[in-house]
């Protein structure tokens, strides 16, 4: 097989879910089948996600193409009963004829469907289409593995009025258990018997139906859970290509994979330059989730206290906010540097000063703190993310919790500092369990079992088109 950028004639649908976590890796693992050789049509629903596609646009001009759908809104305020991703969700399956009439109108239709884990009434569409659905994954198996299970099984919560009652899924490696609010809440306001609620809980029974899975995580980190994932399906067509920000011989992959920073990757690299190794904690807490604004608060006392160099990326809201207004900035001059907005976190963690990251937990943030080798300390605030940081201290080890309150309670902040100040530096265990999986990770993506996972897919991939490969 070729690994040239000349087309092989295979042509892929790409369709990712609207939300910058779940387009990202998606358009990570649309670069490696661009450079396969595939043409790929990516669908895309909302127009300003369209620019995240210019530098595959530059660099692979004739291999891919955007087909923007847009379907109508749902407000999930006209249905108490409704959750944002489920009502996205069901606009998004209003798509379901516009795509059928597009792929029976092109004169060389797609021979399969990548689509996002929230997208699985596109499993039904692919069946109908007579192509395979491959469901991409952008959390790591070990939540793969918890999601299907909860959607599967319905496992109950013993006292639903407690949220510190225990939700025990005993069929799962290593039998775990969580207080029901560490559950993400998509599951806990599951409504049994709503339609809308039942066409979502379908759409996840049907991603272990599809023909294939593509988990972002190697076999090294998470093998009983991919083993596991496996076996549920009942076949091997289950690949972990990941981390997938690795690219070649750059491993730290590409520094515009998530659009136009707030401030540019020169000046955050300048002022890290001007610090000692391992002594900046970087704190970010991803696109879409923030603190309450006692949380902030805390969090800000203890970055000052602790008297650590640290980089803070905040939303706007978050600078309004009267512990970081009123005078925060000033006092933490040449100590801290804040970025409004998108930072270039992948060049920050990738920086020898960074030596420790305070992370919401968030898949892509943590293999992007693997690979840099950067020690994590955890604060999860919903969805997976309690899962996820559960697996990194209590069976990866590296990392150590820092809050575990999500955004219910405001923690102490002299705590906090204490945990800041003691993360920079040092000799921690973590520390060196962290850049054993970094050295694990860029073995697994360049030539072990990564890399023979993502070539497994491309041929299986290419064997759906006779005229190509």
């Amino acid at each position: 097989m070729s690994t040239s950028d000349q087309p092989n004639g295979a042509h892929i649908l790409v369709f990712p879910y609207p939300a910058m976590g779940h387009i990202i890796p998606l358009l990570d693992l649309t670069r490696i089948f661009l450079k396969r050789g595939f043409t790929v049509t990516v669908l895309v629903t909302t127009p300003p996600h369209l620019s995240l596609l210019d530098p595959l646009l530059s660099s692979h001009p004739t291999s891919i193409q955007p087909l923007l759908l847009s379907p109508p809104e749902i407000n999930p305020t006209a249905n108490s009963n409704l959750f944002r991703a489920v009502a996205n969700t069901l606009a998004l399956s209003q798509l379901r004829d516009p795509i059928t009439h597009w792929f029976k109108s092109h004169p060389s239709p797609p021979v399969a469907i990548v689509s996002d884990m929230f997208l699985g009434w596109t499993h039904h569409l692919a069946s109908d289409l007579g192509v395979p659905r491959v469901v991409f994954w952008t959390s790591g198996a070990h939540a793969v593995s918890i999601f299907n299970a909860l959607w599967r099984d319905l496992p109950r919560i013993d006292d639903p009025d407690d949220e510190d009652s225990v939700l025990s899924l005993p069929n799962l490696p290593n039998s775990p258990k969580y207080p029901s609010w560490q559950i993400t809440s998509l599951y806990r306001l599951f409504k049994e018997g709503d339609p809308d609620w039942e066409f979502f809980r379908n759409g996840m029974l049907a991603n272990s139906q599809s023909w294939g899975a593509v988990v972002n995580s190697f076999t090294e980190l998470e093998r009983v859970y991919i083993e596991h994932i496996k076996k549920e399906m009942g076949h091997d067509r289950v690949w972990a290509v990941g981390p997938l920000l690795l690219d070649g011989n750059d491993l730290l992959g590409p520094n515009n994979r998530g659009g136009s920073s707030s401030v540019s990757a020169h000046e955050v690299m300048g002022w890290l330059d001007s610090k000692a190794d391992d002594s900046v904690v970087y704190v970010c807490f991803g696109s879409r989730w923030t603190l309450t604004s006692e949380q902030l608060g805390a969090l800000a006392a203890a970055l000052e206290r602790s008297g650590v160099h640290f980089i803070w990326c905040l939303k706007d809201s978050d600078l309004e906010n009267a512990a970081i207004s009123d005078g925060f900035q000033n006092r933490v001059v040449g100590k801290g540097f804040l970025i409004k907005g998108w930072a270039p976190q992948v060049a920050i963690l990738g920086h020898r000063a960074i030596g420790a990251f305070v992370t919401h937990c968030g898949w892509n943030s943590v293999l992007e703190a693997m690979v840099a080798g950067v020690l994590m300390l955890t604060w999860p605030v919903a969805a997976d993310q309690f899962t996820n940081a559960n697996l990194l201290v209590d069976q990866i080890g590296v990392a150590v919790r820092f809050c575990e309150c999500g955004t219910r309670t405001v923690p102490d902040s002299g705590k906090l500092s204490r945990l800041l100040a003691e993360s920079v530096g040092g000799t921690r265990p973590e520390r060196h369990r962290v850049m054993e999986v970094r050295n694990a990770a860029t073995e697994a993506i360049k030539g072990g079992s990564s890399s023979r996972d993502t070539e497994a897919l491309v041929n299986k991939l290419c064997g759906l088109n006779s005229s190509s490969c």
